[in-house]
């Protein structure tokens, strides 16, 4: 199995690199993203490969990074995900906003991709939301926070102070945000008033 290639590029296709690597010309199909960050032709590449092999082709799959090929194996374990929705899903959010976007359950962020709907997207963020904090940035609590909010499992101060910083004009995800780091310092049993205070001179800082 091709496992990485490094090579001169040839030129490129609508979704795919030409990779000359020692004068083999290999076509490496790759996400929107990943073509846009490559080089000029003639330039040198390297690439992280993904190989598909069935008994009609063999097809390549190019990334800029191994997280990045990573992602694209298992967003393929998703029900209704296959190779061409993963490439892109991955065109339309980087490895570590994807991560964010899963471990935060943020399906909106999910379906910008092109032709991700709601039920594909609300697989992905389900099914991969165990695996996404492992890559996120994010902070352990508002993942936390995030998956009470979608159970339906969070306090009522907690929503009901999350609820009027949106009112306010915030983002859901900046507010929830807020609110989870103000819960931490307040304590599981704060009043909605002290939380939105605290989640008040979060947003300040």
């Amino acid at each position: 199995m091709i496992g990485k290639l490094k090579g001169l590029i040839d030129g490129y296709g609508e979704d795919f690199v030409i990779l000359d690597v020692g004068g083999v010309g290999y076509q490496v199909h790759c996400s929107t993203r990943t073509l846009q960050m490559l080089p000029s032709p003639g330039e040198t590449a390297v690439l992280s490969i993904e190989t598909y092999v069935r008994e009609d082709q063999i097809k390549l799959f190019g990334f800029k990074s191994d997280i990045e090929r990573e992602w694209f194996r298992l967003l393929q374990t998703v029900q209704g995900v296959g190779a061409k929705v993963a490439l892109a899903v991955l065109g339309t959010l980087p490895p570590a906003e994807l991560a964010n976007a899963i471990a935060l359950r943020d399906k909106a962020a999910v379906t910008r991709t092109p032709g991700v709907g709601p039920k594909v997207a609300e697989r992905i963020v389900t099914e991969l939301k165990d695996k996404a904090p492992h890559f996120a940035n994010v902070d352990p609590a508002l993942v936390h926070l995030s998956g009470a909010l979608d159970d339906h499992r969070a306090p009522r101060p907690v929503t009901d102070a999350i609820s009027a910083l949106v009112n306010l004009g915030y983002g859901q995800l900046q507010a929830a945000a807020a609110i989870a780091s103000a819960s931490r310092g307040a304590g599981e049993h704060a009043e909605t008033a002290q939380l939105i205070r605290l989640g008040l001179k979060e947003l300040a800082k």
